[in-house]
């Protein structure tokens, strides 16, 4: 149904999906709604969103001139991951349009932002853009926990909950110097220095990730 509501997010989706998959006709539908829901409401973030679908299927000076507008309407509004990920698309471009140096600027920006907030997926789609402009992204944040292993994600995540070495060697069968052992390893790979810390690291969506990397393979 075409409603308001999570509805209002699908149109930009569908006008990415169908630009990487190189099916004009599909974003051009979903452009003509997104247009219409624009111009509707005005507000900074579908006027921002607009520009950068209509950026998706631009080619040359057009484009550019797209995406820098949207980024500058979005930067307005408190919906900072859709900043990001217009960096992406549009250092994709930059990098396509053999603007390599550029390119970096956008996409390390886009990458630093995405780790931190724990969008993994687009944090490694940012990652394998900038290795392909010669430049190895810095690990931070969120991002780290890609270096955790299913051990490590586990205790971590007892360990956020407030559970003590003790009660966690109970609950996985281990020793508590084992469980120590743990900690000191995840917080080396994580940067962080505390069990408290721990909270404010995405862990569950680290291991949701881990799970389907499993199922996947």
């Amino acid at each position: 149904h075409d409603e308001l509501g999570f509805n209002a997010f699908h149109p930009p989706e569908l006008v990415e999906a169908a630009a990487r998959l190189g099916r004009p006709e599909a974003a051009a539908v979903a452009l003509e709604g997104l247009g219409a829901r624009a111009r509707a409401c005005e507000t900074g973030w579908a006027i921002g969103m607009d520009l950068r679908s209509r950026a998706l299927v631009a080619d040359g000076p057009e484009a550019e001139t797209l995406y820098l507008q949207a980024i500058d309407c979005l930067s307005h509004t408190r919906l900072r991951v859709y900043v990001a990920r217009t960096r992406l698309v549009y250092g994709e471009w930059l990098r396509r349009e053999r603007r390599q140096t550029e390119a970096r600027e956008q996409l390390r920006d886009a990458y630093e932002t995405l780790s931190e907030m724990g969008a993994t997926a687009f944090a490694r789609r940012a990652a394998r853009e900038l290795q392909a402009t010669g430049e190895h992204p810095r690990k931070r944040g969120a991002h780290l926990l890609d270096t955790l292993t299913a051990q490590e994600l586990n205790i971590a995540q007892h360990a956020a909950s407030g559970a003590t070495s003790k009660e966690i060697a109970a609950t996985l069968f281990l020793s508590p110097r084992t469980v120590d052992a743990h900690l000191r390893s995840i917080f080396r790979k994580t940067g962080v220095t505390s069990r408290r810390q721990l909270r404010d690291l995405p862990l569950t969506s680290a291991s949701r990730e881990i799970r389907r990397d499993h199922t996947v393979g």
